[in-house]
């Protein structure tokens, strides 16, 4: 047998509240002739009549009195926590949990953080920032940056566009700065772990794998931009990273010609539907910042 909808209890709910299909069809935004339809299609479903119509309007009969009494409640509080969520959904103060890697998330967004909480104070902001991509609905994170597409078919996501690593040095370092590609394999370098092996592209399309035998090593960025800027060596870096330090003069670029392998940022979310208002503002104005960087390229 088929199993009654929840549409359906509800709107057999509603009309026996209301006592009348006119009043019943108003408070549920329907015609007269769909809450019929649908009173009679649970009738149907359940093989007993629920509702007597008359000229006076609805009462219900022994059935339906038995019915209404086991539903009530539970359909009532169903829909009260539908209510609920999508009013928290739809809301823009509330709260809204963000992943992102670490060397994105601090550092080149700190002005956005500022920026976000400053234009919209009624939104609770918490932000995680782990370089190791942590599953988005174990941690019950409305939405996530990520580096590169990811391999979970069933998320969202949107490709915002791509950093460049560039090769860096401290304009104080004692060995001379590399002037050809051949010249910086002789050249100290630091590295962090996830950058040890250096692709280099340069504008015309060729590319060279630089095999560097790292004079310092670490799995932390910032330590490797530390070090840099201290004169231990050329780095490859995200531009994100370096784009302060470049303005400064605390760092020069070297051989401007070549650069790193793209990394691609995208938005993620576990479902279109499950995106709440508070998510999609944040997509919007992240978005808006990042076209805004010298740092960030961003998608057509």
């Amino acid at each position: 047998m088929r199993k009654p909808s929840l549409d359906d209890l509800n709107i057999f709910i509603v009309a026996a509240n209301q006592h009348s299909l006119t009043a019943a069809a108003a408070k549920l935004n329907m015609t007269i002739a769909t809450v019929s339809r649908r009173i009679s299609s649970l009738e149907a479903t359940l093989g007993v009549e629920l509702l007597h119509r008359s000229t006076k309007g609805l009462t219900l009969t022994p059935h339906g009195e038995s019915y209404y009494r086991e539903c009530e409640e539970l359909v009532l509080a169903l829909d009260q926590r539908i209510l609920d969520l999508d009013q928290t959904l739809h809301s823009l103060s509330g709260p809204l949990k963000v992943m992102a890697p670490v060397n994105l998330g601090s550092g080149p967004l700190d002005a956005f953080w500022r920026q976000f909480i400053h234009c919209h104070p009624e939104i609770a902001l918490t932000i995680e920032l782990d370089n190791n991509v942590a599953d988005i609905r174990d941690q019950q994170a409305d939405i996530a940056l990520r580096s590169g597409p990811q391999k979970d078919s069933t998320l969202i996501q949107k490709h915002l566009g791509y950093i460049e690593p560039i090769l860096v040095a401290s304009p104080t370092m004692q060995f001379p700065l590399p002037r050809t590609i051949d010249e910086l394999a002789g050249c100290p370098s630091v590295a962090a772990k996830m950058f040890s092996e250096w692709q280099l592209f340069n504008q015309e399309g060729h590319q060279q794998t630089c095999h560097q035998q790292h004079f310092h090593l670490s799995n932390d960025m910032n330590i490797v931009l530390n070090l840099t800027k201290a004169g231990a060596g050329v780095s490859l870096m995200p531009a994100s990273m370096v784009a302060n330090s470049l303005q400064k003069g605390e760092l020069v670029r070297v051989l401007p010609e070549w650069r790193g392998r793209n990394r691609d940022i995208f938005l993620v979310w576990p479902s279109r539907r499950s995106l709440s208002a508070r998510a999609k503002l944040f997509r919007s104005e992240l978005s808006g910042f990042l076209s805004q960087q010298t740092w960030f390229h961003s998608a057509e």
